[in-house]
This record gives C-alpha cells, sequence and structure tokens, in this order.
C-alpha cells in the first residue's frame, strides 16, 4: 500500500513550487501518493493582484534581491527556473481550480503547471482566464472547471481544509505529513529522501 504524502500548500508560495519539485523528482525512489492540499496563506490579497513591490512596502530593494537571489538558487537545485513575479496574485480561485483537478487524472499536472506559471512566466494566477487556459494546456476542460468555480462549489472544502489544517498545527506553507512525520518547509533533495525513508520503513512503502 503506497504511503501517502499529504503536502499543505499554497501557489503563490515560491517555497511550495521547490518543495513540490522535490518531492516528484523523489517519486522513482518511493512508493508514495501525493496528496496536494490547498492552504491560502494571504486571503487578503486583492482579488486582481497587486504589485509585488506593495507588499511589505518597507522593504528595501537589497533585502528583496537578496531574498530571491537565495530563492532562485534553491529553485536551480531542485531543477526549476524561477524568477520573483512582478504582480503578487490572490491565489483563491486557482486553489479552487486544483480542487476541480483532483477529480481527474491531471491534477498534478495542473499544479505543475499553475506554480510554473506564476514563478516562471508571470502570469495573473488570480485571473479566471487564465486558469482556464493552464486547466487546458494541463489537459482538463477548462469550461467544466471553470463552471465549477463560478458556482462556488469548492469553497466549503478550503475552509475545511484550512481548518484541518490549524487542528494539526499547520501555520505556515509549506507542511508536508509522512505518514505521522511532519516536515516543515522546502527541504533539500537529501532532507527529503530521509523523511520520506524513515516513513517509508515504519509503513512498509519503500520501493
Amino acid at each position: 500500500m503506497p504511503l501517502k504524502l499529504e503536502m499543505f500548500s499554497d501557489f503563490i508560495c515560491p517555497f511550495c513550487y521547490i518543495g513540490f519539485e522535490v518531492v516528484r523528482k523523489l517519486k522513482p525512489e518511493f512508493d508514495f501518493e501525493l496528496e496536494w492540499k490547498g492552504f491560502q496563506i494571504h486571503p487578503e490579497w486583492p482579488a486582481e493582484g497587486m504589485p509585488a513591490a506593495q507588499w511589505r512596502g518597507g522593504m528595501d530593494a537589497e533585502t528583496r534581491k537578496a531574498i530571491w537571489t537565495r530563492i532562485v538558487g534553491m529553485g536551480e537545485a531542485a531543477g526549476i527556473a524561477m524568477k520573483p513575479p512582478e504582480t503578487y496574485a490572490n491565489s483563491r480561485l486557482a486553489l479552487e481550480a486544483a480542487e476541480f483537478a483532483k477529480s481527474t487524472d491531471r491534477a498534478e499536472a495542473f499544479e505543475e503547471r499553475i506554480y510554473r506559471a506564476y514563478f516562471s512566466e508571470g502570469l495573473n494566477i488570480g485571473q479566471i482566464g487564465v486558469i482556464k487556459e493552464l486547466a487546458a494546456d494541463a489537459g482538463i476542460d477548462a469550461a467544466a472547471m471553470s463552471e465549477a468555480i463560478e458556482s462556488g462549489r469548492y469553497q466549503a472544502t478550503l475552509k475545511e481544509t484550512a481548518a484541518a489544517a490549524h487542528q494539526r498545527g499547520v501555520s505556515g506553507v509549506p507542511t508536508f505529513f509522512a505518514g505521522e512525520f511532519p516536515m516543515v518547509g522546502a527541504q533539500s533533495e537529501d532532507v527529503m529522501r530521509m523523511l520520506l525513508k524513515r516513513a517509508s520503513e515504519r509503513f512498509g512503502a519503500a520501493k
């Protein structure tokens, strides 16, 4: 029986993108199923998004540059090209879309496409038109996804996920649970391998 690896994550978190890719790289080594759980970290951001410089406006340009230099380096180590978004997006629509994607066999492909669009291509994933294009790219029925989002079908699901996350002590993303073992933050390939190895030995999921 595969190990269940839960990942509480938000599409606007660069460390979540890095963690997502690190986990995907380790799939050939372990028998696990990745269960991605949307956890919105900035619901207060405007629906249309906002200029990146507006967030934490007191932060100087050099500090921002240093932070993103570190993030880009972490991304390169994970095998992904990243750049700082010029527009910080509200992730609600993307998270609802990801819930719809779970009803298909293209969920992981869609999640990867959303991350890449935001952190590599500079797209505003808070726009339904962008979401629909990315759904089509991932092989998902964009019209059906859009209809589901507009109906509000997944709003309660996201609230329930957030409540469950808080009950389990999740306060930031990404947070992973491999069996009963938690891991917070984007980890190196070696550290994540150690977590999966430990959990696999406990639950018998190693390949």
